[in-house]
């Protein structure tokens, strides 16, 4: 059984909390650990790895004396579930963006794309997005794209275990990927895109694992107070 959270008993004014909550499309990381704050304001609470807005799935949100792991979390592999559209490019990498090229697309199939996957299995150099939380003299790659400065990341050395073709439908392909931490799926499209001969971008991402916590076992938003209650039946939430 994939585990919704690991906690400790709360003694005094210390707990110990990993929740393995389902963030939403449309939210940001950090308005999860808001809402959970909420619910427990004296608590010392953080996130072990951003999801972007428009991503969904699994979120650890560290309470207490967990928020001391989150740098372990974040070493956790990860597997993402990624519909990736090939022939158009935004400048995010994502469908957040605003259209910036057009390509052909040659016909896709599974073994083709199978076989462009294998030169990016084991440990690759990935240039990080444009729009990132990555930092460049000591600015944010995101807010310098905003500003309309034209930037580039340094290529990272990520690895990437497995990238599985699950579905083609024309130009969208639904891709199942586990890698280490830092890597972007984002710039993992771009580059098979360029691979291909085209151009892609992320149209829907969820991360389905961190490590043994999976989205099947995630705590939904709308149970996040009702599931600390039941943990902390003592407070008052």
């Amino acid at each position: 059984m994939t585990p919704k959270s690991e906690a400790s008993p709360d003694t005094g004014a210390t707990i110990s909390l990993v929740l393995n909550v389902r963030k939403p499309i449309g939210w940001t990381s950090f308005d999860v650990v808001r809402l959970i704050k909420q619910q427990l304001p004296k608590r010392k609470i953080g996130h072990a790895g951003t999801l972007d807005p428009f991503a969904e799935g699994v979120l650890l949100v560290c309470l207490g004396k967990a928020t001391k792991k989150v740098p372990e979390l974040m070493t956790l592999e990860k597997e993402y579930k990624a519909r990736i559209s090939f022939g158009l490019a935004t400048d995010t990498l994502d469908v957040t963006g605003r259209i910036i090229d057009k390509r052909q697309v040659s016909s896709l199939t599974r073994e083709h794309l199978q076989q462009v996957c294998l030169q990016f299995f084991g440990d690759i150099e990935q240039v990080p997005p444009a729009f990132s939380a990555v930092k460049m003299q000591g600015q944010r790659l995101y807010n310098l794209a905003r500003q309309g400065h034209a930037v580039e990341a340094k290529a990272r050395r990520v690895r990437v275990h497995a990238i599985e073709v699950l579905t083609i439908n024309h130009e969208d392909v639904e891709f199942r990927v586990t890698c280490s931490k830092g890597t972007y799926i984002r710039s993992l499209a771009r580059d098979i895109g360029s691979a291909l001969g085209t151009c892609a971008f992320v149209r829907s991402l969820e991360r389905t694992r961190v490590g043994p916590y999976e989205a099947k076992a995630a705590i939904e938003i709308n149970e996040i107070k009702n599931y600390l209650i039941h943990l902390f039946p003592d407070k008052k939430l």
